[in-house]
């Protein structure tokens, strides 16, 4: 679905990604670990149309999506969910969700989309009325994957899901995506801090150090690998 292919990208005289390359299939999870600054989020804003880079290649469903803008992005199907869920703290959840819909006009698709988000995250039915600043964090995370999911994407970007969320709820939105990716398919470029909570849910992960990927393979032979265990998930 998504093929990155020798992508360089520098803010100013720091060279941020360094020739990455790196595939996301249909209906699958990829998850992108790294330290801070290691390039992950770099890499999802140059997928989503915020970063020009400076070489390479984004090719979405066999299109070079590069040069793009970022609505014209989220029309060819890829959304995302930027770090620190930045909801419309003062619209309320059914108007922040309506939001997500304003590529469509299909008044009684999207009506019906959003029931279906509600059965989904039935906590933000409860709280449709409610101002998205009065949520907890843990709700504010789930609205904006439900804000990007009614854009109906292909592909959908998160950065950070469980960042600054105490651990139950982090597992909380974690077990969400995963429940997204089996009963409907959805394919999901996962960045997040937890590793090991990440690797649990994806098919396939690629660790980034300062701009380039050092190493990538199946979730469950890097979970179980030494030296992603010594380094990244904090087993000796």
């Amino acid at each position: 679905m998504l093929e990155i292919n020798n992508l360089h990208v520098h803010y100013g005289g720091i060279h941020a990604l360094q020739g990455i390359s790196l595939d996301v299939p249909d209906g699958k999870i990829i998850a992108l670990l790294g330290s801070n600054g290691a390039g992950k989020s770099t890499t999802l804003r140059t997928i989503s149309g915020i970063v020009k880079p400076d070489e390479g290649e984004v090719v979405f469903n066999g299109e070079n999506i590069l040069g793009l803008k970022s609505f014209e992005v989220l029309r060819k199907g890829i959304a995302m969910v930027p770090e620190g869920r930045k909801v419309f703290r003062n619209l309320t959840v059914f108007e922040n969700i309506e939001m997500g819909a304003y590529i469509r006009n299909d008044k009684k698709e999207i009506e019906e989309d959003i029931q279906d988000l509600f059965r989904l995250f039935p906590r933000l039915e409860e709280r449709k009325k409610q101002s998205a600043g009065t949520l907890s964090g843990g709700e504010q995370q789930m609205l904006a994957l439900a804000r990007a999911l009614i854009s109906r994407p292909k592909l959908i970007m998160i950065d950070e899901p469980s960042l600054g969320l105490a651990p139950v709820l982090s597992q909380s939105v974690l077990r969400k995506l995963k429940e997204l990716n089996e009963s409907e398919g959805q394919t999901i470029l996962l960045i997040e801090q937890n590793a090991r909570a990440a690797l649990s849910i994806s098919d396939y992960a690629y660790i980034l150090e300062t701009g380039s990927i050092v190493l990538q393979g199946n979730a469950n032979d890097l979970i179980r690998d030494d030296s992603v265990r010594k380094s990244y998930l904090g087993v000796h």
